[in-house]
């Protein structure tokens, strides 16, 4: 179980990602002329996992993981985030929520006031999961970051979690492919937390983390799996899945 911290909750209630910024490896945009769509929030912690039994999730359809895989990978390459006929929030918390709307789990169930979009779904995961940050993840699981961006806009790293992803697939080598919505769209990202600080392996050329977080005055830009927080699996691990 990932240790983690009691939440500071904001005065402001947030919906959707946090996350504003990344804009990723290959983009050009410029951070000086990114500015948040979120309201000010006061420094929070990210919440400590729940310690009570988790309450599964019941009557979910056969084949809920590969559902779940599908309605995100067909929105790799798009701008907004469809699903089902239904539109929802062109961010982080948008992407995965319509992804697990496909099988009749609202991940949004257990926000509180004053949390942000990830940060309820992570309470949502503690509840009706299991939240780990080592090991394998399956397909289909969920990935929480942290610090991403500066949310509150005051230049310290006090922002708690501020963007989630769901794992399309691992690699032979331990390196995770994560479908999430950024800045210029939904995207895949590479995630490699037995090399988190390398951007590509040494001897192979082969790329292990994308950059999550871009330069700014008080940093320089950041990997994912060095702002990686956990991931979290909620759906049952079908006979296909159980070997990986």
């Amino acid at each position: 179980m990932v240790r983690l911290h009691i939440p500071t909750l904001a005065a402001i209630a947030l919906t959707g990602c946090a996350t504003g910024m990344p804009v990723g490896a290959h983009s050009s945009m410029s951070l000086a002329r990114y500015r948040s769509v979120a309201p000010p929030a006061l420094p929070r912690e990210i919440p400590e996992a729940a310690e009570a039994p988790a309450q599964p999730l019941a009557r979910l359809p056969h084949g809920a993981r590969d559902k779940v895989v599908e309605a995100a990978r067909g929105l790799v390459g798009k701008h907004s985030v469809v699903l089902g006929g239904r539109r929802y929030s062109d961010d982080c918390t948008g992407l995965v929520r319509g992804a697990y709307a496909q099988v009749g789990v609202d991940l949004a169930r257990a926000t509180r006031p004053g949390d942000n979009g990830v940060t309820g779904m992570f309470r949502f995961a503690s509840e009706h999961g299991r939240v780990f940050d080592g090991g394998r993840p399956v397909a289909g699981d969920l990935v929480f970051f942290r610090e991403t961006y500066d949310l509150n806009g005051d230049g310290r790293v006090n922002d708690g979690l501020t963007h989630i992803g769901l794992v399309e697939s691992v690699q032979e080598d331990g390196t995770v492919l994560v479908i999430h919505r950024v800045h210029q769209g939904v995207v895949r990202y590479r995630m490699n937390l037995d090399h988190k600080d390398a951007h590509v392996d040494p001897g192979t050329g082969q790329a292990l983390n994308d950059y999550l977080r871009m330069p700014g005055p008080n940093h320089k830009d950041v990997l994912t799996g060095q702002l990686f927080v956990a991931y979290a699996t909620l759906l049952p691990i079908e006979p296909r899945y159980a070997s990986r």
